[in-house]
C-alpha cells in the first residue's frame, strides 16, 4: 500500500512539469511579438482560427496551406514548429 501511494504521489508531482509544452528556454523579451508571429504564419499559408500561448509556446488552431485542419506548437523566438497534430 505504501509503495502504491509513493508511486502515485511521485507521478502526480511530475505531472505539472509535462502539462505544457516547453518550446523555448529564452526569456519573453526575445520572443516575437504575437502580431509579428501571426503575420509570419499567415504569410506561410496558415489560416489561424484560434491562437494560444501555453507555457513557453505559441499555439495555433486552424488550417495549413493545403487546407488541412491543424494544431501546431511553435517556438516563439524563431517561429519554428515544435509539434504538430
Amino acid at each position: 500500500m505504501n509503495l502504491l501511494f509513493l508511486t502515485v504521489t511521485l507521478g502526480l508531482m511530475t505531472y505539472p512539469a509535462h502539462a505544457k509544452k516547453n518550446c523555448t528556454t529564452e526569456p519573453k523579451e526575445k520572443w516575437m511579438s504575437v502580431e509579428d508571429f501571426k503575420k509570419q504564419k499567415e504569410a506561410e499559408g496558415f489560416q489561424i482560427r484560434k491562437f494560444k500561448q501555453p507555457g513557453t509556446c505559441y499555439e495555433i488552431y486552424g488550417k495549413d496551406k493545403t487546407g488541412k485542419k491543424v494544431e501546431v506548437y511553435f517556438n516563439p523566438v524563431d517561429g519554428s514548429v515544435v509539434k504538430s497534430k
